[in-house]
């Protein structure tokens, strides 16, 4: 809801109401009507609020309360035109009644993009007030008419379109999530307790008649979202819950619910998952996330590894900051819990409130809203990168009409960094209240693109679906980029691939050989392209073998590759996992050249991942090496891919 920027209700009408002699107008039955006004008012009944007003300027057309209450009436209704009217009929009739009525018309025009006249009106409240933080407040809101003024001038060209009737509704849609893979959308709907009501006549927006549900489509076979159905319970309760954020597969959500009974202050952050039988049970997410403060509007980020949420716990830099915590280990019902929280800084947050954090797929782009940094409307969208030691960098302006006079929270962008979703009420297409739109996101504004490989695991033998752990990392760096875990009961996983590095992907499970595999994410790979896989995993037994795709070697070289070591650091741990399995190391090639040298090139080279292995610390009683040369290839030798299919490293269980 709007802040109310008129100070007149709780201090010059409410001294009056005790004594109504002081309203400027002596007819008594428009003193009663505006006594009656000001109930409704306090009730929040608008309506009946301003048809009492009428009322009473009709007794009497000079009647000054009036026009201020009607004015902050239609302030709340964020009808400005209105509003403006109503201050300057009232500075007609006495111009130093209520000085900050020339503060107000400069807010009201602001509102309707009259920027040049809400400087002049700001400009004549600084010479009529003698408060200095008066005069400090109108020279804030001139430089920020002047910045908007700006940035309006050059617009950000987007086609905002709104998602429809399967989607939107005449209540309020907001707070949007989707899966990497775009094809789930969950979001929150703020639905009447009683429509009947509803129905009968217009209610404020507050708990005592709305409440707030989670929502969700799914796309068919053609890419439209098929109908909106209400998430069932026990996600869903009779109280509220909404400001969710999805894991990147879609398994995994957290979101805010207030004043339940196992919660650590007044809204806190929960944790469901899915299961074969659906949601579970949510559970707090605990401390140190959750603090007898304030904390909301949680996002994950899709490496699987940081929470970051809103707080307005002590120790940040405002109301409320935004916040981060990573994920250090897992309860016995899957829940994680996390270590303790890092405010993110004063690149991002202000002595104002920050809110709605969304952390973009390729866990470098954060967009999220402010009213500390210079905007346009109280809450403004922004975009800040990490650098390249971690840090968010400098906060932008998502620029007009992203942003405009009113506000702007909850923006998220797709894996493939075109399209963001936001909820707005701003335009003529809106069905009713906040919808949900989506627009391509102008180029500058853009994260790096991501995208994704998807599949299931199962058990080699049984193909029984497996739930396993999944690894990726950097192939030259060897740092993890995402952590993550395939479902518990159907295996299906999905694990986001950003451009621009090769990525080795370890799958893995206790008792199982594990799995490896390779991407090189150049810029051209995108979202529209996923990887599409199914793994098999091998139980541990004698006989059993995997192909190290992770091991590289210098060409026509037996030496190793640097890169080669996320992978044999992988088998290393493998191996010290499981002491009592001993394994035989093959070497193999292409065609290319002739017997005698392949077969000595295949066996140094397992000889060198032998030597790697020994380093680290592995008995040589438990490994053994060939070279089998160009005798077993897996592939044709016909064509390039083939023959590097061909040229490959095996380990082998022998015992």
């Amino acid at each position: 809801m709007r802040i109310r920027l008129f100070l007149f209700i709780s201090s010059l009408v409410c001294i009056q109401l005790l004594n109504a002699q002081s309203l400027t107008t002596k007819n008594k039955k428009a003193a009663s009507l505006f006594q009656k006004a000001t109930s409704f008012y306090s009730s929040d009944k608008y309506n009946l609020t301003i048809q009492a007003l009428d009322q009473a300027l009709n007794k009497d057309e000079n009647f000054i309360e009036a026009y201020l209450l009607l004015a902050d009436v239609y302030h709340q209704q964020e009808d400005f035109d209105s509003e403006k009217s109503s201050l300057l009929k009232a500075i007609e009739i006495d111009s130093t009644f209520f000085i900050t009525s020339y503060f107000n018309i400069g807010v009201a025009s602001f509102h309707i993009n009259e920027f040049d006249e809400a400087k002049v009106w700001f400009e004549k409240y600084q010479s009529k007030t003698r408060s200095k933080l008066s005069k400090q407040k109108a020279d804030r809101w001139i430089e920020k008419t002047a910045f908007v003024k700006e940035i309006m001038n050059k617009p950000k060209v987007i086609e905002p379109q709104n998602l429809g009737l399967e989607v939107n509704s005449h209540y309020d849609e907001y707070w949007p999530s989707i899966t990497a893979d775009e094809n789930v959308l969950i979001f929150t709907v703020l639905a009447p307790k009683d429509t009947t009501r509803l129905n009968a006549g217009s209610l404020p927006k507050t708990a005592q008649y709305f409440q707030e549900d989670f929502y969700r489509v799914i796309k068919d076979e053609e890419g439209n979202w098929a109908s909106r159905e209400v998430l069932p319970s026990p996600l869903n309760t009779d109280s509220n819950e909404g400001a969710q954020s999805l894991s990147a597969d879609g398994n995994w959500m957290f979101f805010t619910a207030c004043g339940r009974k196992d919660s650590k202050g007044s809204c806190d952050i929960y944790f469901s998952k899915k299961t074969k039988y659906g949601w579970s049970e949510p559970v707090n997410v605990g401390s140190p996330v959750n603090s007898p403060y304030w904390e909301s509007q949680p996002s994950f980020s899709a490496d699987g590894r940081t929470l970051y949420f809103t707080s307005n716990r002590s120790g940040g830099f405002g109301g409320k900051d935004i916040w981060c915590a990573k994920v250090i280990g897992y309860r016995e019902d899957g829940s994680p819990f996390f270590g303790k929280p890092e405010n993110l800084g004063p690149n991002i947050n202000t002595q104002q409130d920050e809110n709605s954090p969304f952390i973009h797929h390729d866990n470098k782009t954060l967009y999220f809203s402010s009213e500390g940094w210079p905007g346009l409307g109280n809450m403004d969208l922004f975009v800040s990168r990490k650098d390249k030691n971690g840090e968010f960098g400098e906060s932008v302006n998502l620029g007009y009409p992203i942003n405009t006079t009113d506000d702007e929270i909850g923006l998220i962008v797709t894996a493939s960094a075109r399209t963001a979703y936001y909820s707005s009420s701003r335009f003529d297409t809106s069905l009713g209240g906040k919808d949900l739109y989506s627009f391509t996101l102008p180029v500058e504004l853009m994260p790096n693109p991501v995208s994704y490989v998807r599949g299931k695991v199962f058990d080699n033998k049984t193909k029984e679906r497996l739930q396993a752990n999944f690894e990726l990392k950097n192939i030259e760096t060897g740092d993890l980029i995402v952590e993550a875990l395939s479902t518990d009961f159907s295996g299906e996983f999905l694990v986001c691939l950003p451009t621009g590095a090769g990525y080795a992907l370890n799958v893995s499970k206790p008792g199982y050989l594990f799995y490896s595999d390779h991407f090189d994410m150049n810029e051209l790979s995108s979202a529209e392209n996923p990887f599409e896989l199914n793994v098999y995993l091998n139980k541990i037994e004698v006989g059993q073998q995997i192909i190290l795709k992770n091991v590289f070697y210098q060409s026509n070289s037996f030496l190793l590759k640097a890169s080669s070591h996320v992978e044999l650091d992988k088998l290393t741990a493998f191996l010290a996992e499981n002491p009592d399995l001993q394994l035989e190391i093959t070497g193999h090639t292409d065609n290319v050249g002739g017997e005698d040298y392949n077969r000595t090139l295949s066996k140094n080279r397992a000889e060198q991942v032998y030597n790697y292995l020994v380093k680290k610390g592995i008995n040589k009683a438990r490994l053994k090496y060939k070279g089998a040369g160009m005798s077993l290839p897996i592939e044709s030798n016909d064509t390039p891919e083939g023959r590097a299919k061909n040229r490959r490293t095996e380990v082998q269980i022998i015992e």
